[in-house]
């Protein structure tokens, strides 16, 4: 998965392109189930979304998705699960402290924003992760919440 990660990374703009084309179709497909039969495929969706999400970008399932403003870089893959940038251990060669083997995560996400047509949305302040929807679908919960997936 760590390949994938590197992956989606290197091509930030390419996956932001297909991102951005199949997110409103997903959201619109899931308002519809949601609205037919009220939460009975949510777990098929949610595991389809794990494998996809997992296969894609190395996803952690935390339900609170930042692709689309980390480079398409989850920023749960850092052991620390820092959310708005790297801690202050990060090596001189740009790999993790933590995992010294592993490059920081919030290096991948700034060098894959730097790709991407909307850059300046790495910039942008994160809310905390809510824990409890950790191994939840966030495709679900914006679709249930009317909100545009970002």
């Amino acid at each position: 998965m760590y390949r994938a990660r590197l992956f989606a990374s290197r091509h930030a703009r390419a996956y932001e392109v297909i991102y951005n084309a199949t997110s409103p179709v997903i959201l619109s497909t899931l308002k519809v189930i949601n609205k037919l039969i009220k939460g009975k495929l949510d777990r098929p969706i949610t595991w389809s979304e794990k494998i996809i999400k997992g296969f894609l970008f190395d996803c952690q399932m935390c339900g609170d998705c930042v692709l689309s403003s980390t480079g398409m870089a989850c920023p749960m893959n850092c052991p620390k699960t820092l959310r708005n940038g790297p801690c202050g251990g990060v090596r001189e060669n740009g790999n993790c402290e933590v995992k010294p083997e592993m490059k920081c995560v919030w290096v991948e996400a700034w060098s894959g924003s730097e790709k991407m047509k909307n850059n300046l949305a790495i910039q942008e302040i994160q809310f905390a992760v809510n824990h409890t929807h950790r191994g939840s679908s966030a495709w679900i919960r914006l679709a249930k919440d009317n909100k545009q997936i970002t």
